[in-house]
Parts: structure tokens; C-alpha cells; sequence
């Protein structure tokens, strides 16, 4: 698809902005969303950066419902980013009628994004928030904003320095919302994302000095795919090379280690241009390739 402005409503009655009506909420999460709402209202006109993970879909949802069409929701596609991602915007899109646009990023013309440093992120959102300001100026909107919460800055994320740099919006940390606030304002609000597994870009799958390439962001997320169909639900599949090195949900690992699931996990994979195929006995965990990392990490606002 080009990527277009566009406006889209579902065929069926879209679900209410008021779902997660205070009735809905504890006391101190609805308070938390009411101050959220009024944190976006005083914004002006907002941009938001939108994936289609959990926390941008709650951020963009929110800020339909504070602004209307003051609010714009756009999606950066470029290679990094999985179709699977995209069309769990589209419905997001659909089903609650959100203002919205789909933009092309080009990290991958970037030599220290391909580099893949440990300040990849870094490169990778600077590039997205170049992007969006070039496209605020043009749309007369006031700000961006984007979805970090305050779980995120107990970890290792270069990509914040960019939003920093930028002056980009970080209304989740301004009313001290988190991961799990989030899933369960998500709930409420009747979002498809609120219980869905933590996501990122294909890129972090690579291992920091390994050159970020079309082909092995293909192979990571057709291998991901792959294993999704085998009917895991939270994975990674990191890229070493010849060997791939499968995370799953610790909960699912049972399952993972059985004989014959182990062969139909190696014929999936090793089509794709995998020669060995191993499993990590630690299952996944956020930021499993940031643990050979020893750096002072920047402090997040």
C-alpha cells in the first residue's frame, strides 16, 4: 500500500471511547486516564506514534478520545517493521475510526542503524521522529508524542535519547502510568492489544555487530511466523548467523522441549537458510541480547 493519508470506519458500529468509562476502573487508574486525557488536550494538535503495539494503541485510542481530529495517529513502515504489526493497526484503525496515516522510515539508509552498535535504537528513532516533525510542520500539528511508560527506564533503551533530542511527547511518564496500567486501561477501553504478547522491531533479533540487512529481517520474522503457527505464542528468534536461536514464553518451553515438536521446529526454520536451530533453555526475556552489554545507561526524563 502507498502509504496515504486516510480516515478509516468500520463497516459494524465502532466500539465507544467511553468503554473504559471510570465506572470501568479503579479509582486511581481512572484518575490516571482522566489526567491522561487532559495531559493530550493540552497539547494543542498531537501526532502520535503509532505501531500497533500495546502501549501506542492505548496512546493513539487516547488520543482520539481527548482530540478528536486534533489527533493524528501515524504508522512508520520500512523493513524492520512486520506486516504482522501493520495489521493490527489497520484494525485498530477500523474498528475505532482513528485519524490516521502511514509513512515511510529510512533507517536502512542510515550506515550506523545498519551498523547495529548498541545505539541502534537511537539511530532508528531519530530517523521516525526527523520523520514525523517534517510531517507535523506540514500538517500544522504542535506536537508528537510516543509511548514509553515508566517500566521502560529500568532498561536499556538508546532510542529515548532521540525522543529527548527531539522534544517528543512522553504522556505515559508524565501521569506515571505502566506496563500493566496500560494492559488493563487497554482492556477496559476494548482494544484488541491489551493482552498481546511484548513486541519490537525485527532489528533487535540481530546480535549487537551483526550488519541489519533486508534479508535477515525477512528471515527472522517469516521464522517467527513460523513458530506462531506451531502454536507458541511469545517468541524471538535471534539471528546468529547460521544458527537460530529460539526464545519462547517460559511457560510454553514444556511444550518446546517434546521430541517431536523439536523436529517440526528445525523443518521450519531450517529452510529459511538456518543450519542449526537451537533453543534457549532460559526462554524469552525482554532484552535477552542487551546481557553482553556493559554500558552506563542514559537516564531517562
Amino acid at each position: 500500500m502507498t502509504p496515504d493519508a486516510k480516515r478509516s470506519f468500520a463497516s459494524s458500529p465502532s466500539p465507544s471511547p467511553s468503554a473504559a468509562s471510570p465506572a470501568s476502573l479503579s479509582p486511581e487508574l481512572a484518575a490516571k486516564q482522566a489526567a491522561l486525557f487532559a495531559r493530550l488536550e493540552s497539547a494543542g494538535r498531537v501526532m502520535i506514534a503509532f505501531s500497533g503495539g500495546v502501549d501506542s494503541s492505548y496512546l493513539a485510542w487516547a488520543a482520539h478520545r481527548a482530540l478528536g481530529a486534533d489527533g493524528l495517529s501515524v504508522t512508520a513502515v520500512s523493513p524492520s517493521y512486520p506486516e504482522s504489526h501493520r495489521a493490527v493497526a489497520e484494525k485498530i484503525v477500523a474498528d475505532f475510526g482513528l485519524f490516521h496515516r502511514f509513512v515511510e522510515t529510512h533507517e536502512m539508509d542510515r550506515a550506523a542503524y545498519r551498523a547495529n552498535a548498541s545505539d541502534r535504537c537511537y539511530h532508528c528513532k531519530t530517523e521516525l521522529f526527523e520523520t514525523l516533525g517534517a510531517l507535523a510542520r506540514t500538517l500544522r500539528f504542535d506536537q508528537i508524542a510516543y509511548g514509553i511508560n515508566t517500566d521502560d527506564t529500568s532498561d536499556f533503551r538508546p532510542g529515548h535519547r532521540a525522543a529527548d533530542e527531539h522534544d517528543v511527547l512522553a504522556p505515559f511518564l508524565d501521569v506515571g502510568l505502566s506496563k500493566q496500567e496500560i494492559r488493563d486501561l487497554s482492556r477496559a477501553a476494548g482494544l484488541p492489544t491489551a493482552d498481546l504478547p511484548a513486541s519490537a522491531c525485527l532489528s533487535s533479533r540481530l546480535p549487537y555487530g551483526t550488519e541489519v540487512t533486508v534479508e535477515r529481517l525477512r528471515q527472522v520474522e517469516e521464522g517467527e511466523a513460523r513458530l506462531r503457527d506451531l502454536g507458541f505464542r511469545q517468541v524471538r528468534l535471534r539471528h546468529h548467523g547460521e544458527l537460530a536461536r529460539v526464545e519462547i514464553d517460559p511457560g510454553e518451553l514444556p511444550r518446546a522441549l517434546d521430541p517431536e515438536m523439536a523436529k517440526r521446529m528445525v523443518a521450519a526454520l531450517k529452510p529459511l537458510g538456518f543450519r542449526y536451530v537451537s533453543l534457549d533453555l532460559e526462554g524469552y526475556r525482554l532484552g535477552s541480547l542487551n546481557e553482553v552489554l556493559q554500558i552506563q545507561r542514559d537516564p531517562i526524563r
